[in-house]
């Protein structure tokens, strides 16, 4: 499938795949791809991701927003990065909250979740 650019479109599960990996080099506290695709209306997939400080949750958000915008993936939103408690970035067929980790246990997304399929995240896994 092709986009209006008539650049090759890439998959949802690859665009996941690639923003997990992307996020993985921020070194992201217990990162967790979750495919909701038929379980929810809104999205296909979710990144769940922690970090161990406010500074590190928005560094995490400002990395995956510059890095992904250079490959011309751009959210449609992004909410919560001032307070960097709980950052939601909305990239249509992937949404990725970016939690601070005491507040990831709280809400427990995984939990609400528990029918989603996990994708692994292994190095090789995700690299090929």
């Amino acid at each position: 499938m092709e986009n209006k650019k008539n650049t090759p479109r890439i998959s949802d599960r690859d665009k996941a795949l690639l923003i997990a990996r992307t996020a993985l080099q921020k070194k992201p506290v217990d990162p967790v791809l979750l495919q909701v695709e038929g379980l929810c209306s809104f999205t296909d997939y979710f990144l769940i991701l922690s970090g161990t400080s406010t500074r590190q949750v928005q560094a995490l958000a400002e990395h995956l927003r510059t890095t992904l915008a250079k490959q011309g993936i751009r959210p449609l939103g992004m909410e919560g990065e001032e307070a960097g408690q709980w950052i939601l970035i909305d990239y249509d067929e992937v949404v990725v909250h970016i939690f601070l980790e005491s507040v990831r246990g709280f809400y427990d997304i995984e939990g609400l979740w528990l029918e989603a399929v996990r994708v692994p995240l292994e190095e090789e896994k995700i690299n090929n």
